[in-house]
């Protein structure tokens, strides 16, 4: 068991007694004590926030790489099988690809944001319901190979969550469908 040990602050004074505190001086120290902590929490919570905004920056870093090297295997296994000019024409589109700058690359992300944002959007204002015959329903946007997985893979979750939806107000309107035949059928007899 640990004891706690009472600290009293003596200043000299003529008397040599302990100075004593008033309670508005107590309150005074215990409001300088927690804008201190205070303070000192809120500089945590910066650096926290920081190092957290720095990890994700650099897994998005790492995701991006592990993209870059497994799309260049596959383009590496794909190359032999083409014709001649289609080899050079992919091997020029490789090396352009090679030669992006940062701020370039910026740009192609904040396009595809751009892009991946409006297509949403479009997307909310179109009924979920079936197309009359003859029309296409909406196709995916573009997507680049930057950020490209990423969105695509938030686009395809998106997008089986509306099937599973769709499912769902099917079933409910089939089963109110039967609902009310049955109670069509009741009503007969």
């Amino acid at each position: 068991m640990t004891r706690a040990s009472l600290v009293v602050f003596r200043t000299p004074s003529q008397s040599g007694q302990p100075l004593k505190f008033t309670t508005s001086d107590s309150c005074d120290r215990i409001k300088d004590e927690f804008q201190f902590l205070q303070a000192q929490y809120h500089s945590l919570k910066m650096e926290c926030d920081k190092l957290a905004s720095e990890k994700s920056e650099m897994q998005r870093h790492y995701i991006m790489a592990e993209i870059v090297k497994r799309l260049s295997g596959i383009c590496a296994q794909v190359i032999p099988y083409l014709s001649q000019e289609h080899q050079q024409q992919v091997m020029g589109a490789i090396e352009r690809a090679k030669q992006v700058t940062p701020p370039e690359m910026s740009s192609i992300i904040r396009q595809q944001l751009q892009v991946h944002q409006l297509s949403q959007l479009q997307g909310l204002a179109l009924p979920m319901t079936s197309l009359p015959m003859g029309l296409t329903p909406p196709t995916l946007p573009a997507v680049s190979s930057s950020s490209g997985l990423l969105s695509l893979t938030s686009i395809l979750a998106n997008h089986s969550h509306s099937q599973a939806q769709l499912a769902k107000e099917d079933k409910a309107r089939e089963a109110a469908e039967r609902e009310q035949r049955e109670e069509d059928g009741d009503k007969s007899d």
